[in-house]
């Protein structure tokens, strides 16, 4: 069965939750989740979402705006869900999240909050967009080795397993642990989907991909990159990381913990090298950015699980993937100020 009629058969009807679901990867699931015939609920600030990015559904969503760090609209939200999917969180690229310790941290707050009000609603299942970045950083300082990081890498019973990235990442990985706290005292299962380097239509510059798309838009020669460009992501369209998300909720029951990611290597040289094809243009002179935030030296996900207990894998290729984000921004920015876009690379809105 393909994943279009396996996701019609596990949400037809059902009703479901997306915290951020006005957010880039939040939208895009919606999308999915409501052709697949779910009863879809978007709950969400709009601090980065953007209703626009609803548009296309418009008539199929129930949109509530509002802090779910509010009890009250977080039991708002969660009643009577049978499925909620919480994409809620202050995020965004390196330069954001390396400047804004203390909003990544809130986000503890946020997620207790919201698998409270779950929790008291009855829902059945909550599935939590965790991240890559609550792997070890020790396992991805070393650009060469090309390691595919495993689920169980990152854990809460194994000295040295917890060594998160940065404040986002171990305010997702605490997210995970409050997770698994709410399995085992309610009755619901909880699935940790950890997203790596997604990218595609509706992010915001303050990501590499989109970052580097708007740079080759206003044609900088030199062309500036952070870091020394031979750092590796495994950039993964956000097609495949909601369609992975979904399948995830389909399947997995209990506390489980999952990859949603490729497992292919790329350096920020490899990506921009697409980039240009696409846009049809080189500049003369690529400028290496050492001061700025860069992140870990390595970062691929290991996709067995995927492949053995979800029967999945990510479709897309980088060639297709970043085609379709450039001519999505191309003409969806065509009056973007250039002299703001340095101020965009460091902000999620």
């Amino acid at each position: 069965m393909d994943i279009k009629n396996r996701l019609k058969v596990a949400y037809a009807n059902r009703a479901v939750l997306i915290t951020g679901g006005a957010s880039f990867i939040g939208s895009h699931l919606a999308q999915l989740l409501a052709d697949a015939g779910a009863v879809i609920t978007v709950a969400d600030d709009l601090s980065s979402g953007q209703l626009e990015n609803l548009a296309p559904i418009q008539s199929r969503v129930k949109f509530l705006k509002g802090d779910l760090r509010e009890p009250e609209f977080a039991k708002l939200a969660c009643n009577k869900q049978e499925m909620i999917f919480h994409l809620a969180a202050a995020h965004g690229g390196r330069g954001y999240i390396d400047t804004h310790p203390v909003e990544c941290t809130n986000n503890m707050l946020l997620d207790h909050v919201v698998f409270a009000a779950a929790a008291g609603a009855g829902a059945a299942k909550i599935i939590f967009a965790s991240s890559a970045c609550v792997y070890p950083t020790n396992l991805q300082s070393d650009k060469d080795s090309r390691l595919l990081l495993r689920e169980g890498a990152a854990n809460f019973e194994q000295p040295g397993r917890a060594f998160a990235d940065g404040e986002y990442g171990w305010a997702k990985l605490m997210g995970e642990l409050q997770l698994r706290a709410f399995c085992k005292q309610f009755d619901l299962s909880g699935i940790a989907c950890r997203i790596f380097t997604a990218y595609g239509e509706r992010e915001n510059e303050s990501h590499a991909v989109i970052a580097l798309i708007a740079k080759a838009a206003a044609r900088l020669d030199p062309f500036p990159i952070w870091g020394d460009g031979l750092q590796t992501r495994n950039f993964t369209y956000v097609q495949d990381t909601v369609a992975g998300m979904a399948v995830a909720g389909a399947t997995l029951n209990g506390f489980e913990v999952v990859n949603i990611g490729t497992d292919l290597h790329y350096t920020i040289l490899d990506l921009i090298d697409e980039i240009f094809v696409c846009m049809r243009w080189k500049p003369k002179k690529i400028e290496k950015q050492l001061n700025k935030p860069v992140g870990v030296n390595s970062r691929a996900a290991d996709v067995t699980k995927c492949r053995d207990r979800l029967k999945w894998a990510p479709t897309h290729t980088l060639s297709e993937g970043i085609r379709r984000t450039v001519d999505w921004y191309l003409l969806s920015h065509k009056d973007r100020d250039e002299k703001t876009l340095e101020r965009r690379l460091m902000e999620r809105a």
